[in-house]
C-alpha cells in the first residue's frame, strides 16, 4: 500500500488479486486476456496488478511518464512487449483526475533511459522518478495532442507501455479508483532480481482461455 505524500490516504494498492478471489478471477477473464493476447501477439502472463486511488478533494496527480522505462529500470524487462488494461472502479469524468494520454507518443519509443530525480527505491517507483520535462511534453503535445477517456464504472481502456500519460489532482467530491492489469509476453520476463512478488508476479506460465470459468 502506497499513501499520498505527507498523509495516510491511499494512493496505490498492489496485488489485490493475491488476497481477493474476485480480483483473481478478473485477471483471467477472457474479455481481458483474449484482447491482450491479440495485442501482444503471443502467450502472456499477468505481470502486475494494482489499484490507483484518488480520494475526493485531495487525490494527488501523476507526473507525465511512460510505464515501460520504470519496468526496465526496476525489473530488467527487456522490451515493451506488455499491455495495460485500466478498469474504472468509479465513474471517471473531467473533474476527478482522469488519465490523460498523448496518443501516438508510443511510436517515439523510450523517451527517458534513466531516473530523472535522485530519489531511489527498490520497490514502488513513482512517476516523479521518470517524469518528462515541460519542454519534452510541449513538443510531444504539439505533435500528438492529448486525449482523456471517460466513462462509468466497468469501462475498460487498453494502452501501450510506452504511451506518455499522466493525470491531475482530484479536486472534486467524487473518488476516482481504477484497477490496472498489466500483461507481459512470456518471452519478456524480468532479467536479474525482480522486485517483491506483490509488485512483480512470479507465475509466468501462459494464461490459457480454456482454463477460465
Amino acid at each position: 500500500r502506497i499513501t499520498e505524500p505527507g498523509g495516510d490516504a491511499v494512493r496505490a494498492v498492489y496485488a489485490s488479486h493475491l488476497r481477493q478471489p474476485e480480483y483473481a478471477h478478473l485477471t483471467r477473464d477472457p474479455r481481458l486476456v483474449v484482447p491482450a493476447q491479440r495485442l501482444i501477439g503471443g502467450d502472456l502472463y499477468l505481470y502486475q496488478f494494482k489499484i490507483n486511488a484518488k480520494p475526493a478533494f485531495g487525490g494527488d496527480g501523476w507526473a507525465w511518464h511512460q510505464d515501460y522505462i520504470a519496468w526496465k529500470i526496476a525489473d530488467g524487462i527487456p522490451g515493451p512487449r506488455l499491455v495495460n488494461f485500466v478498469l474504472f472502479l468509479d465513474g471517471v469524468d473531467e473533474f476527478n483526475g482522469p488519465i490523460v494520454f498523448v496518443p501516438g507518443s508510443h511510436r517515439d519509443g523510450m523517451l527517458r533511459r534513466e531516473r530523472s530525480t535522485t530519489h531511489r527505491s527498490d520497490q514502488h517507483l513513482d512517476p516523479d522518478d521518470i517524469s518528462l520535462t515541460p519542454a519534452e511534453m510541449r513538443g510531444l503535445i504539439e505533435r500528438h495532442c492529448m486525449r482523456s477517456p471517460k466513462g462509468g464504472p466497468g469501462t475498460v481502456v487498453a494502452f501501450h507501455p510506452e504511451i506518455v500519460h499522466g493525470s491531475a489532482a482530484n479536486m472534486s467530491p467524487f473518488p476516482r479508483r481504477v484497477a490496472i492489469l498489466t500483461y507481459n509476453d512470456v518471452r519478456n520476463t524480468p532479467r536479474g532480481t525482480p522486485r517483491p512478488e506483490y509488485l512483480v508476479c512470479r507465475d509466468t506460465r501462459p494464461l490459457r482461455v480454456p482454463e477460465m470459468a
